[in-house]
């Protein structure tokens, strides 16, 4: 999905029309619509007012993809997200990452890895996206049920990196 198309979906989730975001970003409806249907990118400033009002996991995610190129978690608006369902594949998807971490010949220099050795760290790789992806999802979901701000949690957890001495 899009960003527009997230908006969309977000927007009609709350019984809102495009006078709601239009009103949040300082643009008319009509450029919502065009946003909505993909013919019309938000620049950044009006991106980020839609996601920090509307605080949408799903919306969140979309921006982030948006914005690096697909480097990240994309919402999983195929799969079942009901809080059980993801709550057990996170653990499934956990479990595969660590076994593949396990396995990872991360000892070896680059020259001496063989192609066996170079299969093996790109599945741990991939078990480990994921595993992060599982992870977004659950985290996503269980603010949504128990109305958690997605901002406000991320926010708080940089705050705490910042604390440790991990960002500047």
């Amino acid at each position: 999905m899009s960003f527009g198309q997230v908006l969309e979906s977000v927007r009609l989730s709350r019984g809102e029309t495009q006078k709601g975001p239009a009103k949040v970003a300082h643009v008319s409806s009509a450029t919502v619509s065009k946003y909505e249907i993909g013919t019309r990118r938000p620049n950044d400033e009006t991106m980020k007012k839609l996601v920090e009002h509307y605080d949408s996991p799903e919306l969140c995610m979309e921006a982030s993809i948006d914005y690096n190129g697909g480097t990240s978690s994309p919402w999983l608006n195929g799969a079942d997200l009901h809080k059980t369902s993801v709550h057990l594949k996170t653990i499934e998807e956990i479990s595969e990452a660590v076994a593949a971490l396990a396995a990872t010949p991360i000892t070896k220099r680059r020259d001496q890895l063989n192609t066996d050795d170079l299969k093996l760290i790109k599945v741990s790789i991939m078990e480990q996206i994921e595993a992060i992806t599982a992870l977004t999802h659950n985290v996503a979901i269980l603010c949504k049920e128990y109305g958690f701000s997605w901002m406000g949690l991320w926010r708080e957890h940089r705050q705490e990196l910042k604390m440790k001495g991990y960002l500047n």
